[in-house]
């Protein structure tokens, strides 16, 4: 696998469509690697998950197409998945579509679609990368909080004042001012509105607070 680029990933048991789909991937400018099955392929990504989106066929002997899918949702990984299927019928391509899936083709299905349907999984990959990264750094800073400035935070983003944060934690509004300060400075947030997006990052949550008595 080349950990440099995103790779299509072709997983099917038929071994002239394996061959078809990498010469079409190629001529297209794609990296591509191919699997003759759903095991195989969890095999290699386990050990090297490099970014890229999945071309899976549904019907396959030991694990199938839809419980791949199934398996790397419950593993927690991000793929995009696009189904190729000569088995396929519509509750089964609305199941597959349900569960996240890019797209859905039939075999025989058109090079182009196909193609557009590659490029459009992979925008899809770079946009969950993206924002995966950018909750994880979310998370350390958070993580540099101290358990009052945490308090302060929750508060902030809920929209209180410093009055009412000051009350609301039996401190003074002096003290809470410090404390903001230094969250805002640890979480690289200028403005109240960052502060709010990164509590959404990180699942913090925000939105309007009862106001205190």
């Amino acid at each position: 696998m080349n950990a440099s680029s995103p790779t299509v990933f072709v997983v099917d048991d038929d071994a002239p469509v394996r061959k078809a789909l990498t010469r079409l991937l190629t001529s297209a400018g794609y990296h591509a690697a191919c699997f003759a099955s759903a095991d195989e392929f969890l095999a290699a990504w386990n050990a090297h998950p490099v970014p890229g989106c999945l071309l899976l066929d549904v019907q396959m002997p030991g694990l199938n197409g839809l419980q791949l899918q199934q398996a790397l949702f419950m593993s927690g990984r991000f793929i995009p998945i696009i189904f190729i299927t000569g088995h396929g019928d519509i509750p089964m391509s609305v199941r597959a579509m349900k569960s996240g899936a890019v797209d859905f083709f039939p075999k025989p299905f058109n090079d182009d679609d196909l193609l557009q349907a590659v490029q459009e999984a992979l925008r899809r990959g770079e946009l969950e990368r993206a924002d995966r990264d950018e909750r994880d750094a979310v998370s350390k800073r958070f993580a540099t909080l101290t358990p009052r400035e945490r308090e302060v935070m929750a508060l902030v983003v809920r929209g209180m004042l410093n009055k009412q944060i000051a009350f609301e934690l039996g401190a003074s509004e002096k003290t809470i001012k410090i404390h903001r300060c230094r969250v805002m400075a640890k979480m690289q947030a200028a403005s109240v509105a960052d502060l709010v997006r990164a509590a959404e990052k990180i699942d913090l949550p925000s939105g309007p607070a009862a106001p205190a008595s």
